[in-house]
């Protein structure tokens, strides 16, 4: 049999390969799958089913060989936020619109641009889901009673201090067992799924020597069932898609970044190279897919992808497989997991949490005590104490403003007296000429200096104003409008506006407005030397 693109070459001996990875993939993802689902206030058993249909959907569909996807960390504090205040039906039904505009980003091309997102921002919102997800686990952990869950984070520390009271020292033992299985197996059995032997091995001892002392997944969710739900294609209306449409976008705009940052960390691990548009169409494919057969919404997990190369995949029939192995397991032992304490499960999403919060990177970054270190505690501390929308959207709009303010910075404007050339030249010319040198880009955050620069010379009415823009790279219409009004200036005193050195880009713009043939191409030169001869 032959195949071809992403299969080419693909044979029966690295089938056995893909078949090993994702089988440990299948197993990993597992406890993680409901994990996840319980965090984001929904039944177990959509985790497993989001696994299921978006992990094959997006290994088959996605743009990278290595990706898998399914429900993540980075979704819990939203999905949560969606489902307290609209409901579940309501959060698949953003979870399929959100798989609509993932189609739309990667088919106009968005994926380049996603990479773009700066560093502080995404470091600051992972820093803060990871302190939500942790804290989230905090009264299952120590097995509180009757404590309510709510939006805020604020609110919900003050709920889990208030109950600290009922804490049960069972619940508490069978977190600690968990707890250190996980650590221990990372270090002394790595390649052994540490999440699923620390669930299996702290449920065992709970159900043999306490049982029934504790919230178990059957006692607060019910028994899961034996099978994918029927499908079913959400209720879509105008009033739902315009109410759920914000949730739909933040579920898009976290599900693509975070796809496209785990299917570049397997291009760094396999030295191979992703098709970011054809993984946003995968990733909304399997976003629409998932909410059809009750999954939530999915993306890349980065720790399942590394996972999944670490054990030898060797192209997407390895996430295929991850998912048909969750099935059969969903098939055959879904009613042993009533069984789970919610104390076990605990521990897993902690050191999840502990494992993404980047806190060597938020270390760093806090250190260099700059404008990145202001971004990321920004993003970091409203997306704790509000929600990842405001972090994020302020994070973008903090790394804006300071970037537009380095640029401005980076543009200088020198006169005849202050530039060595300039000053050489000006030996040569009329004092009635006024010689500027420009550096840097002009644009709408720069333009403040360029004016009160060439507008103040220009009531001196000179006979000729020179510019020398042979280091300007890039204008915009804001900074093309002031020249404009340089030029109209000038004229009105019979004088002349020259430049010198244009380059290409601010020569196709001063073409496209006009300004070029206004100015006259006369008054155009490549080099200085050409004006005088």
């Amino acid at each position: 049999m032959r195949f071809s693109g992403r299969f080419k070459g693909y044979n029966l001996q690295k089938f056995q390969k893909d078949l090993i990875a994702g089988i440990v993939v299948g197993v990993v993802a597992i406890p993680l799958g409901m994990a996840f689902a319980i965090a984001s206030g929904v039944e177990p058993e959509y985790g497993l089913y989001t696994v299921v249909v978006a992990g094959i959907c997006i290994s088959l569909f996605g743009g990278s060989k290595y990706q898998i996807g399914g429900p993540t960390g980075a979704f819990v504090p939203i999905l949560f936020g969606i489902v307290m205040q609209y409901g579940l039906e309501n959060l698949l039904i953003a979870g399929f619109m959100a798989g609509v505009m993932l189609v739309l980003f990667g088919l106009f091309k968005l994926g380049k641009i996603m990479k773009f997102v700066p560093k502080p921002v995404i470091v600051g919102f992972t820093a803060g889901i990871a302190v939500l997800i942790f804290t989230e686990q905090i009264a299952n952990f120590l097995g509180l009673r009757n404590v309510e869950k709510h939006e805020n984070f604020h609110h919900n520390m003050f709920e889990i201090a208030q109950k600290l009271g009922t804490f049960n020292m069972y619940a508490i033992l069978t977190a600690v067992i968990g707890l250190v299985i996980l650590l221990v197996s990372a270090k002394v059995m790595p390649k052994v799924p540490g999440a699923l032997l620390a669930l299996l091995i702290s449920t065992l001892v709970a159900v043999v020597f306490f049982p029934d002392r504790m919230a178990t997944i059957g006692s607060t969710y019910g028994e899961i069932p034996r099978h994918l739900p029927e499908f079913q294609f959400p209720e879509l209306t105008l009033d739902k898609m315009v109410m759920l449409f914000p949730a739909a976008l933040v579920i898009a705009l976290l599900g693509g970044l975070e796809s496209i940052l785990s299917a570049m960390v397997a291009d760094n691990m396999k030295g191979s190279k992703h098709d970011s548009n054809k993984e946003l169409v995968g990733q909304g494919i399997a976003n629409m897919a998932a909410p059809l057969f009750g999954g939530i919404p999915a993306t890349g997990a980065i720790a399942r992808t590394a996972t999944n190369i670490k054990n030898g995949a060797v192209s997407p029939v390895s996430g295929v497989v991850h998912g048909v192995v969750v099935l059969l397991v969903l098939l055959v032992f879904a009613p042993y997991a009533a069984h789970v304490p919610l104390a076990s499960m605990a521990p897993i999403l902690m050191v999840v949490a502990w494992n993404m919060s980047e806190r060597k990177e938020v270390a760093n970054m806090l250190r260099l005590k700059n404008a990145d270190s202001f971004i990321l505690a920004a993003t970091f501390v409203l997306t704790v104490l509000f929600d990842l929308i405001v972090g994020v959207a302020t994070g973008l709009l903090l790394a804006f403003v300071f970037f537009i303010r380095r640029m401005s910075e980076a543009t200088r404007i020198h006169n005849q007296e202050s530039h060595p050339v300039l000053a050489k030249a000006a030996k040569r010319e009329d004092p009635s000429v006024s010689m500027y040198a420009i550096e840097g880009p002009l644009f709408f955050g720069s333009i403040d200096s360029l004016e009160s620069s060439l507008l103040e010379h220009v009531q001196k009415k000179p006979k000729t104003l020179i510019l020398l823009m042979n280091k300007v790279h890039y204008m915009d219409t804001s900074a093309e409008a002031v020249l404009g009004n340089v030029m109209n200036r000038i004229k009105r005193h019979n004088g002349k506006l020259m430049i010198v050195g244009l380059q290409s880009q601010p020569k196709e713009l001063l073409h496209k407005t006009g300004l070029f043939h206004k100015i006259g191409k006369q008054h155009f030169f490549d080099h200085h030397d050409e004006i005088t001869g």
